[in-house]
């Protein structure tokens, strides 16, 4: 099992800044990606972006030079930086793990942490 607290949400005014954090506690040896995920209101949960174990990052193509996800090795602590913040980034933040023992995919979603985006 794993677990994941999320913590750094908040309200900012657009242009703002905030920085989500993720921890994960658990069997965490096995994860492989660890990312971000948002939902509106009314809207589906969307990917925002994500750390693989190797290192790699993968980002949603509408916050692609305004965020940074970090969490070199996306076992245990992840971020998410927010620059350049817009009405549209308000949303639920969940942050996701997936963890792989033999063939088996898991996967484990965090409590949620609200961003508001608003002047």
């Amino acid at each position: 099992q794993v677990q994941l607290v999320e913590s750094g949400g908040g309200l900012v005014q657009p242009g703002g800044s905030l920085r989500l954090s993720c921890a994960a506690s658990g069997s965490i040896s096995s994860i492989k990606t660890m990312g971000w995920y948002r939902q509106a209101p009314g809207k589906q949960r969307e990917l925002v972006a994500v750390v693989t174990s190797a290192g790699n990052t993968i980002y949603a193509d509408s916050v692609k030079g305004r965020f940074t996800i970090s969490g070199v090795n996306a076992k245990n602590t992840i971020s998410l930086q927010m620059n350049s913040l817009k009405p549209e980034d308000t949303a639920v933040y969940y942050c996701k793990a997936v963890r792989l023992v033999a063939t088996t995919l898991s996967e484990y979603w965090g409590q949620g942490t609200q961003v508001s985006v608003s002047s």
